[in-house]
């Protein structure tokens, strides 16, 4: 039971679509605008770096809150499975935001919210995360590229941070984190599958944090 309410919480954090609400706000909707994704990328082109950032950062903090009241709620009750509850609120957070059911189940891609689990997690994830997304944006300027390395990433870290121990969870509790993690980067690839095909066939749009998106 305390998985799914931890799922329902951060589905409820999700649903705060900050995408939506900005564009709204300039009287817009900006799933009718550039790539017609409801996210930080999208936005950014459409209303300029300043609405990026503003949608990054509401994106992120909406997961960051979804992980940390589900830890504070249940990390007294469930020390022995906190992580794995942690995680449930996080895929929920990213359910919401990339399957709002108000906006007709239309909204992002997730990216900006795994972000903040990246953030909030376990410290051990924030390193290579950085790295993988920074690095690829600024030699490529292709976001989609970025965000597909750093689910690899957070795959392949999660398997090897809880086989070393530190989650401190049973390996029961630790399978279940790692189907979890394998689903949601099942779904992050799922719903990047155009921009894989345009990156394989050197078609994806690059993205700059300056006027250049607009042109």
């Amino acid at each position: 039971m305390e998985r799914l309410i931890c799922l329902a919480i951060g589905y409820v954090f999700g649903l705060f679509q900050t995408a939506f609400i900005y564009g709204k706000l300039h009287g817009i909707d900006i799933r009718e605008h550039g790539s017609g994704n409801a996210g930080t990328t999208n936005t950014l082109r459409v209303l300029g770096t300043k609405a990026g950032l503003v949608v990054l950062a509401g994106d992120i903090i909406k997961c960051i809150l979804a992980i940390v009241i589900c830890g504070k709620v249940f990390g007294g009750r469930y020390p022995e499975e906190i992580y794995l509850l942690r995680l449930y609120a996080a895929a929920g957070a990213i359910l919401g935001h990339n399957f709002p059911f108000y906006l007709h189940f239309r909204g992002g891609k997730g990216i900006a919210a795994t972000a903040g689990l990246i953030l909030s997690f376990h410290p051990i994830f924030l390193p290579m995360g950085v790295i993988l997304f920074f690095g690829a944006f600024f030699l490529t300027h292709y976001v989609s590229l970025g965000s597909l390395l750093v689910y690899a990433g957070l795959m392949i870290e999660m398997v090897a941070a809880g086989q070393m121990g530190v989650f401190g969870h049973g390996q029961r509790v630790l399978n279940e984190m790692y189907v979890l993690t394998a689903l949601l980067t099942i779904m992050a690839y799922y719903k990047h599958r155009e921009n894989i095909m345009r990156l394989i066939k050197g078609e994806e749009r690059k993205t700059y944090l300056t006027k250049k998106n607009k042109q």
